[in-house]
């Protein structure tokens, strides 16, 4: 894969940011017709057929010298694609069951988790500014929900869980891709994992009403194709060759995408307590970010 520039690789990231932010209305409108677990593999294996093209290029095209991967070294992709899958379901699940904008906004709590996680599970110790962060969201969160009595919508708790996953998935993701042949193939492993796990869950548990998925057809074809098949690609591409603090800014700006066509697509208008827990937010994922300029 040729070299881009940073101006390059930040301009895939913020397209990236994009797509996923205008994704959570047509998941909106989804999550009205079609249940969480069918909607969300149907939607991945669109988004497989995407990547597919990809992936069998990158794999035809690496040395000869490269391993065909053994079975157990499978394992931790399909881990990643687990962790992709419940942080989606939750997500959907509580789409159907708050606004567009809380729920972009809430998805980015993954941010200043990603690095209290990765204190508990790396023995990494975090920097000081993790700890206002924290706070800022924990404010942010309740500010978001309308303050007073903290009242949290069914929804927002759905989506707050999801971030938890998504912080896992980027605690892990870079070091399992350093093991396999490319993003691409990554990538397509990942998508299969998450379609197989919601269909099958999709097939004991849940409805497949024809008229119904005819009705979100326009929504799964474009969260698929659009959402996980491009925005998921231009980000793998668009991190390789971009600076991790400023890969994750440009990416968090998926919460403004989401308030920005929940506003004008679905009607969503946040109070002003609610703006200023917006902004505590996503303050506190700028703050996780800002490097200290070198002496």
């Amino acid at each position: 894969m040729h070299k881009i520039s940073s101006w390059q690789a930040n301009g895939l990231l913020l397209l990236a940011a994009l797509i996923w932010g205008s994704a959570f209305v047509p998941q909106a409108w989804g999550a009205v017709d079609i249940a969480p677990f069918l909607f969300t593999g149907l939607r991945f294996l669109l988004g497989s057929l995407v990547v597919l093209p990809l992936a069998w290029w990158e794999w035809r095209s690496r040395p000869a010298e490269v391993p065909t991967p053994r079975p157990q070294q499978l394992l931790p992709i399909a881990g990643l694609g687990l962790l992709i899958f419940a942080g989606v379901v939750m997500q959907q699940i509580g789409i159907a069951h708050t606004t567009v904008t809380n729920a972009g906004v809430l998805t980015a709590l993954y941010v200043p988790l990603t690095p209290m996680l990765a204190w508990a599970v790396l023995r990494h110790r975090p920097e000081w500014r993790v700890w206002p962060a924290a706070l800022a969201c924990v404010v942010g969160t309740w500010l978001l929900a309308g303050g007073g009595k903290l009242q949290v919508a069914r929804g927002d708790w759905w989506v707050i869980g999801s971030s938890l996953f998504w912080a896992l998935h980027v605690l892990l993701v870079g070091r399992v891709s350093r093991s396999t042949s490319g993003p691409f193939v990554l990538s397509l492993l990942q998508f299969l994992v998450c379609a197989a796990a919601s269909l099958l869950v999709a097939a004991f548990t849940e409805p497949w009403p024809l008229e119904k998925l005819h009705n979100a057809a326009a929504s799964i074809a474009y969260t698929g194709f659009v959402s996980v098949g491009l925005g998921y690609t231009l980000q793998v591409v668009g991190q390789r060759h971009a600076n991790a603090s400023h890969a994750a800014i440009i990416l968090s700006s998926e919460t403004l995408f989401a308030a920005l066509f929940g506003a004008l697509l679905m009607g969503d208008r946040l109070s002003a307590a609610g703006l200023v827990g917006c902004g505590l937010i996503l303050g506190s994922i700028v703050l996780m970010q800002i490097r200290p300029a070198p002496v």
